[in-house]
């Protein structure tokens, strides 16, 4: 790739594409760098990163090939106003910011190649799932290049911006809400008289391996996978009839018709 990339924003969601695509990548190929203002944050974020963080946004995109803007949503405005001068026609911007549309970006930075993101966490163990989307200036080749990078770090699909708030729920966010299924069938485990590590442990490499499966299912559909566990009267199929009971699947939907509504508002 040979590129020398700028992460502006060292937080969470940055911090583990970097060590994923450092991990995944021959460091030759790619130059990583990030910023901070705060300087306090900023050498933090070097030491756990092992990178170059600057407190100069604009220094850091001047000596950028790809810029990832990667603040929280309310500060990408105020972060592209500080940067807008040194985007010239070579410099890819890539956006991993919820809600903010790759229109609000060009908007304030003409027109400029603007790629939108929507990663995840699991970035962090090369188990990520990120969405990718075009502005109105990029070509497909800025596009797969940012598929080809991030593929380095888990699964990547492209979709239309108009569903990128759907990938946020489902994706983005969507570890969250498997972490809490796994704690919660845990604590039940525990409740009836496993100890809780033995009950974690169980809830999550049975979802490791559920997951595993249905990569791996071939001609089947989840409901085919479902079935072949639930085997009508045994004790799974008391289990899915609870759920189905206690409607899991309209519990599922509000999560993600609220969480992609959210991620909507937050780009407003």
């Amino acid at each position: 790739m040979n590129k020398k990339i700028g992460f502006i924003g060292c937080g969470k969601m940055a911090s583990a594409i970097i060590k994923g695509v450092l991990t995944a990548c021959c460091k030759p190929e790619v130059e990583i760098k990030g910023s901070e203002v705060n300087c306090e944050i900023a050498e933090l974020a070097q030491n756990r990163l092992g990178i170059d963080v600057l407190t100069d946004n604009r220094l850091l995109t001047i000596d950028s090939d790809v810029i990832f803007i990667a603040t929280k949503p309310n500060y990408v405005a105020q972060v592209l106003e500080e940067i807008k001068d040194e985007i010239t026609p070579e410099k890819l911007v890539v956006s991993i910011a919820a809600g903010v549309s790759t229109e609000k970006i060009e908007n304030i930075l003409g027109q400029c190649r603007v790629i939108r993101v929507m990663p995840n966490t699991p970035a962090l163990v090369q188990e990520g799932m990120s969405g990718v989307c075009k502005g109105a200036y990029a070509s497909e080749e800025d596009a797969e290049f940012v598929m080809k990078l991030l593929s380095n770090i888990g699964k990547v699909i492209e979709v239309e911006e108009s569903q990128i708030d759907i990938v946020t729920a489902i994706s983005g966010s969507g570890p969250a809400f498997f972490y809490q299924v796994i704690e919660d069938m845990a604590r039940a485990g525990e409740k009836l008289g496993l100890e809780y590590d033995k009950s974690l442990l169980l809830a999550a490499q049975t979802a490791l391996g559920s997951a595993k499966m249905v990569f791996d299912r071939g001609e089947l559909t989840v409901q085919n996978l479902i079935d072949n566990v639930a085997t009508k009267g045994g004790c799974t199929f008391v289990g899915i009839q609870t759920m189905k009971e206690e409607n899991s699947a309209k519990l599922f939907n509000d999560v993600i018709e609220n969480t992609a509504r959210k991620a909507n508002e937050l780009g407003k």
